[in-house]
């Protein structure tokens, strides 16, 4: 680990001020850390943000608005969030071990890193652009069938994240310009030739909270891992069909949390042709050689939750 310097931030503006090239926010830091313990993640300083005013939840008759440093224990166990949006808590809860979620926070959540084995062990696209993508030739069974490119086939490992797509949520940040939302559909843009850069935040903004609207009482996440301990997942899907509308989110699919619209298209037409929207999502999938199992997976899960959320 490279030497660096540590600050702890008295108030956002300050955090801000502090956020030059070369500084990251540090959180719960359960992400943060074991990068910089690997040496992909060098900082030259850290800005804590953890003990800014930036935690806990409030709501509305029409709004629940999450504070960036809310532990992801505090999110899933809040009662509105069980009751409104049942499958973020199930989310959460299906993401990491009691110890993690009690350190992790929101923010920190939404900006982990791929954990493809070879980003941690080598150098690849998303660590040093022009270097190739081993993972194509290598190792894949858990990477990506849609939406991938050439320059990078990795997923996206957050459960959270998921959840948070599929009911539109907004992600809200500052700089030092002024406050700025983002849609977190908006929020990671596609792999492409640039896997390096994940996010849309603009350079030096710091996310003060995630803004979700309405309730959607009947939703569930489900989560298909290899262990049932504590492991990302090989795929995963949220879903509702409260109020009429079909929202889907799939994890583990795509280099970003991937929204299911063509699935959601289908079923405003057909609202019981479960296995019709999940054919419609997975036609334009392109497995690897190794990693083929996840379309009938996907499928399967897809119909599944969807039964499960059925009116």
């Amino acid at each position: 680990m490279r030497e660096f310097s540590y600050h702890r931030a008295a108030d956002v503006r300050e955090a801000l001020a502090m956020a030059h090239e070369g500084a990251r926010y540090l959180g719960g830091g359960t992400n943060l850390v074991d990068l910089m313990k690997t040496g992909v993640e060098a900082p030259t300083r850290l800005v804590d943000v953890r003990f800014l005013p930036l935690s806990g939840i409030s709501q509305t008759a029409d709004e629940l608005v999450i504070g960036a440093t809310t532990t992801n224990s505090d999110l899933a166990a809040h009662p509105q969030v069980r009751r409104r949006f049942p499958a973020l808590s199930q989310a959460v809860l299906a993401g990491a071990s009691g110890q993690l979620r009690n350190m992790a926070t929101v923010a920190g959540n939404l900006l982990q890193r791929t954990r493809c084995g070879y980003f941690a062990t080598q150098e690849c696209n998303k660590r040093v652009p022009g270097t190739g993508c081993p993972a194509i030739m290598g190792q894949h069974h858990n990477h990506a069938i849609l939406g991938w490119s050439e320059s990078c086939v990795a997923t996206h490992p957050s459960d959270m994240a998921v959840a948070l797509l599929a009911f539109d949520a907004i992600v809200h940040v500052e700089t030092l310009e002024g406050p700025g939302e983002i849609p977190l559909a908006d929020f990671y843009p596609p792999v492409g030739d640039t896997p390096h850069v994940e996010t849309t935040l603009p350079p030096g903004a710091l996310i003060t909270a995630v803004r979700l609207r309405g309730s959607f009482p009947h939703s569930r996440y489900r989560k298909v891992r290899e262990r049932a301990s504590y492991a990302f997942a090989t795929l995963s899907a949220a879903a509702s069909l409260d109020g009429g509308s079909a929202r889907i989110a799939l994890g583990g699919v795509a280099s970003r949390p991937w929204r299911a619209q063509r699935a959601e298209a289908v079923l405003l037409e057909h609202p019981g042709d479960f296995h019709g929207a999940a054919e419609a999502e997975l036609a334009a999938a392109q497995p690897l050689p190794g990693n083929g199992y996840k379309l009938t997976l996907a499928r399967n899960l897809i119909v599944s939750v969807l039964n499960e959320v059925r009116p």
